[in-house]
């Protein structure tokens, strides 16, 4: 099984251009947003536009399982006011539904915060049941829940909350989770050197079990361990180093699926996926 490296690629002037932007920085892996990711709605992808995309991930060397898509930084699945929840999981299903046309298996999202208005435990709940509500109208698509940095009243950012949803998502085919190197780091599980690294991973193991990991996002931190601050920073500049990446590019639990850069520094994306490349082997 091979490593699949990447970036979150712009997708400007339309999807299409994403796996032809992934494609000039030598990535194996890409990341994109189906639409703006600023906006609620977006435009419904026109029928050329789904053959281009598909016609350019096929040139490009991209199956579904290198292509981690994102959602939009406004859904709130977990959300304590009934009108909002709602907002947010038609804005989910509108995005599963874009991922199904352009016939991508997976779909990376923050699960949601309890704005200091429910439990956490009532914020997962219904982060799961939003889940399970959008799986019941779409097909092929994995709800990928990414861990967070546990900013403000953000869940997802210990390994028992990923956990504590997939127990709730009825078809466990189709849940998976995406781990941040940064947002793992800045909610206090250690990756700052080999041992740490491995001891995180066994727990993330034990706790959530790597048959959910569907994807990874690989940044450094500009913030020390357990800041709970989501600040990326460029591999080897930041708190974490470059052990832990080292790390994950030579174990073989992190093969086959999409591990993209959210670094910084765009002009330094070809090096960095090179760098990563290199460890590998």
């Amino acid at each position: 099984m091979n490593k699949y490296i990447g970036a979150h690629v712009s997708a400007a002037g339309g999807v299409e251009n994403a796996p032809l932007n992934a494609q000039k920085l030598g990535a194996t892996a890409f990341a994109l947003f189906t639409k703006n990711q600023r906006q609620w709605v977006g435009k419904a992808l026109t029928e050329e536009q789904i053959a281009v995309f598909k016609a350019n991930c096929e040139k490009g060397g991209f199956s579904a399982s290198q292509i981690l898509p994102h959602d939009s930084y406004l859904i709130n699945l977990g959300h304590p006011e009934e009108e909002a929840l709602e907002k947010s999981r038609n804005a989910f299903l509108d995005e599963m539904k874009r991922c199904e046309q352009l016939g991508l298996d997976r779909l990376n999202f923050h699960p949601g915060s309890h704005l200091k208005k429910i439990t956490e435990e009532d914020c997962l709940d219904r982060i799961a049941a939003s889940i399970n509500w959008a799986l019941e109208q779409t097909k092929g698509v994995i709800a990928v829940i990414e861990n967070t940095a546990g900013q403000g009243s953000n869940m997802g950012f210990r390994f028992e909350h990923l956990a504590h949803i997939i127990s709730k998502v009825e078809d466990k085919s189709r849940v998976g989770v995406c781990i941040d190197t940064c947002h793992a780091f800045t909610s206090g599980y250690d990756l700052s050197s080999r041992e740490a690294t491995q001891e995180t991973f066994d727990l993330f193991e034990e706790i959530v079990g790597f048959e959910y990991l569907k994807g990874m996002h690989l940044n450094d931190s500009k913030k020390d361990l357990g800041t709970r601050v989501d600040r990326h920073e460029s591999l080897g500049k930041g708190f974490i180093g470059m052990a832990a990446f080292d790390f994950i590019m030579k174990d073989d639990r992190f093969n086959g699926i999409p591990m993209v850069l959210e670094t910084p520094n765009s002009d330094i994306w070809q090096e960095e996926i090179l760098l990563l490349k290199e460890m590998v082997r």
